[in-house]
């Protein structure tokens, strides 16, 4: 395509410009005339009544004159970005400082009770009679009592906060005398807690999270079973896998020899998926497989950050595992030891550890241990004995004894969980036996709150076991468990400027991730109770490299400043707009986190009003509130904000502002209960729109424009809208700073059109009763005393069949509409012309997201709205290839997507051996590894019901959740770097298009004209800008370029007085022939197994 450029002389030059000749014959109709001259002709008349419109009705210049007239009733106040976010940071400091002595207080007093507890070996139990009911147990001794709990809204749940309430796991025996000790001496924090909560009553969940596995946590509320499986279990949440341990490096190798098949296989493929969910965003990972030789299981050829979108590489690819060859010990270990030594690659740099699973062997490798790891033993070695065999286990448990970690046996299936986390413990070790120097706070990534609460940041702090054996022994080295307070986001949000910012400021907050934990677009849209919410701060903005620095700069906890231009997103994401934004941060102490504050150049001053005696219903501008007076008036839409602590919030913006006047008639001015900052914006904002009606709109006749409505929308939260009857059609955000076309034209100069908004999918806009409108705005500039703002946006919405008629006359070379049309025959001469040759010519407005605004096809006005590549595929493509767009792709990690159909559709669980008869009356089997392996898969398969194929979301999530997180690819469109106005040629053969576009000044609109296709060969390719479901961007590629981060500051990994002796040595148990057989006679029989009783909270009085 060639691009060929009219100069025409002066504005109002509309003669015949030379233009060079073209490579390929000109359409007819294009011949006539030189279409860049009368293109500018036409663009001149568009801009021109586009202008006159605005100029009369949108009331730009006015407004400014009304806001100047009105100075005694507010003052212009300034944001010091450098002041505001070190406040900000500092209360945020104070609020997680009250919870850091509460954590402390919490710690120290359950070390004292535990050190002061009896062992009891011959504890009992007591039990409720009915398991579903709402009574609770206190302890392991005292009687039931039946608990009443009230709605908290702070808890977004039913509490009392008389009592603590206790979670076991369902894989663990709730009877066992290890378990009633545990709660027998955690029943004794009760007071601590309801001591904390009278000292600081704005505290949320207080939980103390044990390494047996239980959880204790106050006020207490019935836990939160799920239909299916309750699969929670505290040692695997978040923030107690980052309290109990340091940053991990791990290297997990699978023996994929011939002797490891079936079942055994199976287990190994699960046990490494539950291995990496113990880990966290601080850890490293890699997982190979071996026999002779070890290879990478994935794509993945060195240690990798352990998030989510790299485990789930992990998990799909373990699952590709093949079994065969020879057992080589050797590959496997040194493939792991030369991970772990590579240091040109970021790694958390603290434990390192390799994860060993197989099925037995009998070499020791100690020339590989001998060459890599001793004397010092840096590394730990973990080995794990998977399934039954008859093998020697020997060789494995010296391996893990004499490399300071610890041996475990995975039999079947229940022992998976429990012995692929207990790692933990043995890395709590060296973190003990530092005493007080490992006795500090660490504060979590993002996560969702398994009660109810929402999305949180746990403070968490280890708590360590201070008993001895005896008299001179040594001290002991286990943790005991975690303490974890909550703090919801929306209290720290709270902490931040609501609305002195502008509609597009705001504050954000990272960790040494580069997470965000604030920040407007942190809205997942669902959440697996398993995995922290993870949103970089490169994904919930658009990246690039000034935001490289700046996110590096806050992990490296520096205070910086620094003015950029960036490209944003719409509220709706249907464009991307280049702006210019101040970034300020600085660290907030005492933390990981760092706090940053984003301003445009036009929010560095805002207005704040002084009406004092302006709030009653009987003063001032209160009455134009009152929808008596929307009649005269306009109808007024005021922004859902939280007035006053009253105020009854609703969904419904008559039913809103109906409680918020009733609200009005009781409280007094400057009450003590209300923002009285938003309040009196809002009441200035109110008579300042009802004077613009007053001087500009209600003498207006609105017809003889063709517009449907015209509008004014205020920082203080006004929205009018004019006349009364144009608020039935009113679609847009009742909050200003929500809707998608307050925020946009704050960040353009000029005029924004907005058409609307249809979805490809959809049915075609319905043209009835002239109600579909296209709404036009623009922001009002003040200038007060130098100091210039933009506290409203206003416009007007345009009939869009009226407009469209418009446009075709406008294009046309009629002067005015009431001029007759010149009709062509076949022996006259026409020139180019938008309305006379519209069966030949297309002409367009097109915005500039791509979407189409009018047109001069009358087939089109009901695709208004939609990206116009859905309209005119082969002329969109040409204006993207010509730079009259540019598109920019980006992928939103937090939508929500249908799940995908179960591949397996059978009744059976799947890697379940099922005897034959023969099998059944053969002795020998009965003593096999075959008949054990049996027992003990259908022993937990009463409790793990389809084990293999559970679902995460509905085992421990919620269990109504019917959408699953997904990625999808979001792609906008914006305008390119031209400019100028010229035409250019498709060529597609005898079936070549000439199109002609100029962007219109003063507007985000793009002029196109283009000759009709006159045959299919011009098809081409489709330009998408749908949403559409993606994988993400190609994790192997990412990881070798990854994001720059900080671990914690903190790392225990080693203790010279660390007692290594305890490693492991295996357990077991004897075969009952009795129940072998019953459960043989069951599967021959075909009964289902008996599923498992919900297991609710149990509490110190039984939930």
């Amino acid at each position: 395509m060639w691009p060929r450029t009219h100069p025409c002389q002066g504005p109002q030059d509309t003669r015949l410009c030379p233009q060079p000749l073209p490579l390929l014959p000109m359409p007819v109709i294009l011949r006539a005339a030189a279409p860049g001259c009368t293109m500018q002709h036409w663009a001149r008349r568009l801009e021109q009544e586009i202008d006159g419109v605005m100029r009369i009705f949108g009331g730009v210049q006015q407004l400014r004159e009304i806001y100047k007239d009105n100075r005694n009733l507010f003052e212009v106040q300034e944001n010091e970005p450098q002041k505001l976010v070190e406040k900000v940071a500092g209360d945020i400091e104070s609020l997680l400082d009250r919870k850091v002595q509460a954590l402390k207080r919490l710690a120290d007093a359950a070390e004292n009770f535990q050190k002061a507890h009896r062992w009891q070996d011959n504890i009992k139990v007591r039990t409720a009679d009915d398991p579903e009911s709402e009574d609770v147990e206190r302890g392991s001794k005292a009687s039931t009592l039946r608990l009443d709990f009230v709605e908290d809204s702070n808890f977004k749940n039913k509490v009392n906060y008389s009592y603590t309430a206790v979670q076991i796991p369902t894989d663990i025996y709730k009877g066992s005398t290890v378990i009633l000790n545990e709660l027998n001496w955690t029943e004794a924090l009760e007071n601590v807690f309801i001591e904390n909560r009278r000292q600081d009553p704005t505290l949320l969940w207080q939980v103390f999270g044990s390494a047996t596995g239980v959880t204790r946590y106050y006020p207490a509320t019935p836990w939160r079973a799920p239909k299916k499986i309750d699969l929670y279990d505290v040692r695997r949440r978040p923030w107690y896998i980052q309290g109990a341990s340091s940053p991990k490096d791990m290297v997990i190798i699978v023996d994929v020899s011939g002797s490891v098949s079936g079942l055994t296989l199976k287990l190994m493929k699960t046990s490494v998926c539950e291995m990496l969910d113990t880990l966290s965003d601080d850890d490293y990972v890699n997982v190979a497989s071996f026999n002779e030789k070890a290879q990478p299981v994935s794509c993945f050829t060195h240690l990798v950050q352990a998030n989510v979108r790299n485990k789930k590489v992990f998990k799909e690819a373990v699952q590709g595992m093949v079994a065969k060859g020879t057992t080589g010990y050797k590959a496997g270990f040194e493939y792991a030891f030369d991970q772990l030594q590579n240091s040109n690659i970021t790694r958390a740099n603290c434990n390192k550890m390799i994860m060993m699973f197989t099925d037995g062997g009998e070499d020791r490798v100690q020339d590989v241990f001998e060459k890599y790891n001793w004397p010092n033993r840096t590394v730990r070695v973990f080995t794990f004995s998977v399934g039954q065999h008859n093998y020697d286990v020997t060789p494995l448990q010296w391996m893990a004894c004499a490399n300071k970690g610890y041996y475990f046996e995975i039999p079947s299936i229940g022992a998976i969980r429990i012995n692929t986390q207990e790692y933990l413990d043995v890395l709590g070790r060296p973190m003990v036996l530092a005493g007080k120097e490992a006795k500090q706070v660490q504060w979590t990534n993002v996560y969702e709150d398994a009660l109810g609460l929402g999305l949180v940041v746990t403070g968490t702090l280890p708590v360590f076991n201070l008993t001895q054996d005896g008299p001179g022994e040594k001290k002991n080295q286990l943790i005991l468990g975690v303490m974890g307070i909550d703090v919801a986001l929306n209290d720290i949000k709270r902490l931040t400027p609501n609305y002195t910012l502008g509609a597009n400021g705001y504050v954000f907050a990272i960790d040494l991730n580069g997470y965000v934990l604030l920040h407007p677009n942190l809205k997942p849209q669902t959440t697996n109770f398993r995995e922290p919410v993870t949103l970089d701060f490169l994904d919930a903005e658009l990246e690039d490299e000034n935001k490289e620095e700046i996110r590096r700069s806050m992990i490296d906890g520096n205070k910086g400043h620094k003015q950029i231009r960036t490209l944003v997103k719409s509220l709706d994401e249907r464009y991307v707009d280049e702006v210019m934004r101040n970034y300020t941060w600085v660290p907030i102490r005492s933390t990981n986190y760092s706090l940053g504050l984003v301003l445009p150049p036009y929010s560095t001053f805002y207005l704040q009003a002084n009406l004092s005696d302006q709030i009653t219903p009987a003063a001032g501008d209160f009455e134009f509130l009152l929808p008596s007076s929307f009649e005269s008036e306009g109808h007024v839409f005021i922004a859902p904000r939280e007035y006053c602590k009253d105020l009854n919030a609703s969904d419904n913006n008559t039913e809103f502002l109906k409680n918020f006047i009733e609200l009005m008639e009781k409280v007094t001015p400057d009450s003590k209960q209300c923002n009285n900052f938003l309040l009196h914006n809002l009441i200035l904002d109110t008579g300042i729109t009802q004077q613009l009606v007053e001087r500009v709109w209600r003498d207006q006749d609105l017809n003889t424009y063709s517009l449907l409505a015209v509008f004014a929308a205020t920082d203080g939260g006004i929205t009018r809208v004019f006349p009364n009857k144009a608020a039935d059609d009113w679609t847009e955000n009742p909050e200003p700073f929500n809707a998608s076309f307050y925020r946009r034209s704050l960040d353009n100069h000029g005029y924004v059109f907005k058409p609307p908004h249809q979805d490809a999918l959809l049915r075609p806009l319905e043209l009835e009763n002239d109600t579909v409108g296209i709404l036009v705005s623009t922001a009002v500039e003040l200038s007060l005393g130098g100091r210039t703002l933009r506290p409203a946006v206003v416009g007007v919405k345009l009939d869009l069949e009226a407009w469209a008629e418009k446009f075709k006359v406008l294009a046309s070379n009629r002067t005015h509409q009431d001029q007759p049309q010149k009709q062509c025959g076949p022996s006259s001469h026409c020139e180019m012309d938008c309305e006379v040759n519209n069966e030949d010519l297309l002409c367009v407005l097109l915005d500039d997201g791509g979407f189409l605004v009018l047109s001069n096809q009358n087939h089109q006005w009901d695709q208004v709205g939609r990206f116009f590549s859905e309209v005119d595929a082969n002329l969109m493509l040409a204006l993207y290839n010509n730079s009259f767009y540019t598109r920019k792709e980006s992928y939103d990690y937090q939508a929500a997507c249908a799940p995908q159909p179960p591949g397996n559709l059978g009744a059976a669980p799947r890697g379940v051996f099922v005897p034959t008869i023969a099998d059944f009356l053969n002795l020998a089997w009965w003593t096999s590894a075959a008949a054990w392996s049996l027992f003990q898969q259908l022993l937990y398969g009463l409790i793990y019901h389809s084990w293999f194929q559970a679902d995460p979301a509905e085992a421990e999530g919620n269990p109504e959740a019917r959408e699953s997180s997904c990625v999808m690819k979001q792609t906008q469109y914006y305008f390119g770097s031209v400019n100028a106005s010229y035409n250019a040629i498709i060529d597609c053969g005898n079936c070549s298009r000439l199109f002609h576009a100029q962007r219109l000044t003063n507007t985000n609109l793009l002029f196109v004209v283009a000759e009709k296709p006159l045959c299919s060969q011009c098809e081409g390719g489709r330009l998408l800008q749908k949403e559409t479901h993606s994988d993400g961007p190609e994790q192997c590629e990412l990881v070798q370029r990854p994001r720059y981060r900080r671990g914690p500051h903190i790392c225990f990994d080693y203790n010279a007085t660390e007692d290594t002796s305890d490693c492991g040595r295996g357990a077991s148990f004897p075969p009952s022939l009795g129940v072998l057989v019953s459960l043989q006679l069951l599967l021959l029989l075909g009964l289902p197994p008996r599923p498992q009783p919900q297991v609710h909270a149990h509490a110190s009085r039984r939930v």
